[in-house]
């Protein structure tokens, strides 16, 4: 049966005293308070959580439970999401790309993504038409201007609506092409069948959408289950039924996966993921997903 919410609002300096009273260390009240102002206690929360004890509902923090390790998980999580961001761009360019020119190629025709013949869900594709012409209409893309100023068609080429639309809408358009043979010429690009590069693409998707939202990632369980290439063409995980899908790790292969095919000599990812784990050692990756020999993975091995 549902209650109503009776918390009442507390300042920062009340949030400070209750920490210190549920026996959290904090060596600098003053900093604390500007921490708690400038971030919220709500946003932080979520990491002083792991340093209760157990049972958690008692609110009683760990006897090593400092202030600064809140601040170190969280300072850790929110370079993870920049790091993270900079990595799907790099796949999101090259997917946008890959769509755009084997479609083009494919149908001989560069306003493709626009004619409803093309795909098989009519219902899908009024949807997907519908969310281009609110891009189209709202853009000041000087290339989209320049085209409405300049030209008669209803609607640009390819190439300019992939570069407008979100990552979400252009990936209902891959999905709903009427061609298997494109969808999976597509994939291939990619070293995937085409269910396997649908999954990953909702994945990265949301993935983008959570750092793009500085959402916590360190410990989140994720609701969306990527699946697994079935028989993957780069090097990928040697056991899959040891890694979480739901946890931040898999996502990372993920995104390591498919950077071979981006960007073949890249190694930067681990590089940095290493350098990040350095710099905040008491962060827990397990809580990641990450096992203890992840290392030694064939995908980190390159």
């Amino acid at each position: 049966m549902s209650e109503k919410y009776k918390k009442p609002y507390c300042t920062p300096e009340d949030h400070v005293a209750l920490l210190k009273s549920r026996g959290l260390k904090i060596e600098d009240e003053k900093k604390a308070i500007s921490y708690l102002t400038n971030i919220g206690y709500f946003r932080l929360s979520a990491y002083f959580y792991p340093l209760l004890k157990v049972p958690k509902e008692e609110h009683i923090y760990k006897p090593e439970a400092t202030f600064k390790k809140v601040l170190d998980m969280y300072r850790f999580d929110r370079k993870l999401r920049l790091l993270l961001f900079n990595e799907i761009e790099k796949i999101e360019i090259a997917v946008r790309s890959c769509i755009v020119n084997e479609g083009c190629n494919f149908f001989g025709d560069i306003f493709w993504m626009t004619n409803k013949s093309n795909f098989f869900n009519p219902v899908r594709f009024d949807t997907t038409l519908e969310l281009i012409k609110t891009e189209l209409s709202n853009s000041k893309e000087d290339f989209i201007v320049h085209f409405k100023y300049k030209y008669s068609n209803p609607f640009p080429p390819a190439w300019m609506i992939a570069e407008i639309i979100p990552l979400g809408t252009l990936c209902n358009l891959y999905y709903n092409i009427k061609s298997m043979t494109l969808r999976k010429r597509i994939a291939q690009k990619f070293g995937l069948n085409g269910d396997t590069l649908k999954s990953w693409l909702i994945s990265i998707g949301n993935l983008r959408n959570m750092c793009g939202h500085h959402s916590r990632l360190w410990n989140r369980d994720i609701a969306i289950t990527p699946s697994a290439p079935p028989v993957p063409i780069y090097p990928w995980l040697r056991d899959i039924s040891k890694v979480n899908p739901q946890k931040v790790y898999y996502r990372i292969c993920i995104l390591r996966y498919l950077l071979f095919s981006v960007s073949p000599n890249y190694t930067g990812l681990k590089s940095k993921l290493c350098a990040l784990m350095e710099k905040y050692s008491t962060v827990d990756i397990a809580a990641m997903g990450f096992p203890t020999d992840w290392e030694d993975e064939p995908l980190w091995k390159i």
